[in-house]
């Protein structure tokens, strides 16, 4: 029981900041160093490492559900130029996903394995909260707008050019959806199209990162006791419902505030992470 009440926080922690520009990294080694994980025969360091990746299918899910009218081109809903437009938006993620696909992928477990450490992951959380503050104070003068507001009108090379901000998200603690958000909105795309674009490119990059950790668990030799194939599919199912309700409430959060109090908590949550990473409390 108690295995499953980790799993079940663990999936709690992973709805509630995997699309939220706060790190999940973060906040998932914070939540799992209070629960001493790892440890024991269920949470081995192997079987977490994987079981974090792929509980984020569960968040990818709840984007799948909540947008999925507006990423489906066969919608019967959908006129001959939405249909149209539906295949661009889709071809403009692939793009958009082709420098995370060919750097990330290659450099996931090599940066895992070197930088998965708690100086880094408070530089990152603090760094980006930082820069979140700054870029959107400089958003808030009068003459400063962002010049796109529809992701119909993206083009392929300013898709491209997030895809490559987005591959900065392999440093521990830098935040996937923070990383491409804050890079989008540096290139003049409004609140709502970043986030957006963001949810939209985890897909495929959520999808591709899950089945290679799967795949490396298992070629190393891992395998799921029962016990263990319970705590994934809570965790999974878990992480699906309260990052539905994480997207809802930051879509309209954004609507009517800007990104600060998201900058403000990263720099606290950094701060907690660098104080517990040298008090020797982070299990890494």
């Amino acid at each position: 029981m108690l295995e499953i009440i980790k799993s079940i926080i663990i999936g709690i922690v992973e709805g509630l900041t995997e699309f939220l520009p706060v790190s999940s990294t973060g906040h998932i080694i914070i939540a799992e160093s209070l629960m001493n994980i790892p440890s024991g025969s269920v949470w081995t360091k192997a079987f977490t490492s994987m079981f974090d990746y792929v509980i984020q299918l569960g968040a990818i899910m709840a984007v799948i559900q909540l947008y999925f009218h507006k990423l489906n081109p066969f919608s019967p809903r959908k006129n001959e130029i939405e249909r149209r437009q539906t295949w661009r938006l889709w071809s403009k993620v692939i793009v958009a996903v082709l420098p995370a696909a060919v750097i990330g992928l290659l450099l996931n477990d090599f940066m895992d394995a070197h930088f998965l450490n708690p100086a880094v992951v408070a530089t990152a959380l603090i760094l980006y909260g930082i820069l979140f503050i700054v870029l959107e104070k400089y958003n808030a003068r009068e003459d400063v707008n962002p010049w796109l507001n529809d992701l119909n009108r993206m083009s392929y090379k300013l898709a491209l050019a997030i895809g490559f901000i987005q591959v900065l998200s392999i440093v521990p603690g830098t935040s996937r959806s923070g990383a491409t958000i804050l890079g989008a909105m540096f290139l003049g795309v409004s609140r709502v199209a970043a986030a957006e674009f963001s949810f939209f490119l985890s897909i495929p990059v959520m999808f591709g990162v899950a089945l290679l950790k799967v795949g490396s668990y298992l070629h190393k030799g891992g395998a799921f006791s029962g016990m263990q194939s319970v705590t994934l599919a809570i965790g999974f199912i878990v992480s699906w419902i309260v990052a539905w309700f994480a997207i809802k409430f930051m879509m309209n959060y954004i609507k009517n505030n800007d990104f600060k109090a998201f900058g403000w908590y990263r720099i606290i949550v950094g701060i907690i992470v660098a104080v517990l990473g040298v008090a020797g409390l982070l299990h890494m």
